[in-house]
């Protein structure tokens, strides 16, 4: 998938001259729907490159790497990971000369690098277990003024936290094992870039 787009860029880029790279970064909210137990909104961050291309009938191709980063609170159990995420974004709206606003559908797949967990009593058992592999899909709404922009969006994430492999026998609690195994990251992201 990647050497599929990078061929597009690279392609693409030669027949238009409307494209730029810059840099994102922005503000990550994810909720864990855990059955059963009441969680917590846990608010993190994002931040990466982006490169957009603009096409013909107002449509652009903008793909983002990110390091992103996403939590969860329930009970007892405070976790997060950040995630390296691949974010090829496909956007739609008019040129309206001083600004451009735009409709937003973003697929996404990512891998945890690192996790960070508070927890008493199931630390290494969490760590362990935690899927590290993420995909989903984003839709939103943004705003391009001059050579800055802004998207707000709204996440699903269709993998689960649990990995399938390791989910079973690492935990006594029967309710917290059985909460985690149908539980993902879905959540907003607020995202703001500087295109040069």
């Amino acid at each position: 998938m990647a050497v599929i787009m990078t061929a597009t860029i690279l392609f693409c880029s030669g027949v238009s001259a409307q494209n730029r790279w810059g840099i994102v970064g922005g503000v990550t909210t994810s909720s864990a729907d855990f059955k059963n137990l009441k969680s917590s909104t846990v608010t993190n961050f994002h931040a990466g490159l982006t490169y957009r291309l603009d096409l013909p009938f107002g449509l652009s191709f903008q793909p983002s790497l990110l390091y992103s980063v996403k939590g969860a609170k329930v009970s007892e159990l405070d976790f997060s990971m950040g995630y390296l995420e691949l974010m090829p974004s496909l956007q739609w709206g008019p040129d309206l000369l001083l600004f451009r606003p735009f409709l937003d559908v973003s697929p996404f797949v990512g891998y945890g690098i690192n996790t960070k967990v508070k927890s008493d009593f199931t630390k290494g058992a969490l760590q362990d277990s935690l899927n590290r592999l993420e995909y989903g899909v984003g839709v939103g709404v943004g705003l391009d003024v001059w050579r800055l922009q802004l998207i707000a969006r709204y996440n699903w994430n269709f993998g689960g936290l649990m990995a399938a492999k390791n989910g079973d026998g690492l935990f006594n609690d029967a309710v917290i094992k059985d909460a985690l195994k149908g539980a993902d990251y879905s959540g907003f992201t607020l995202t703001a870039a500087i295109l040069f």
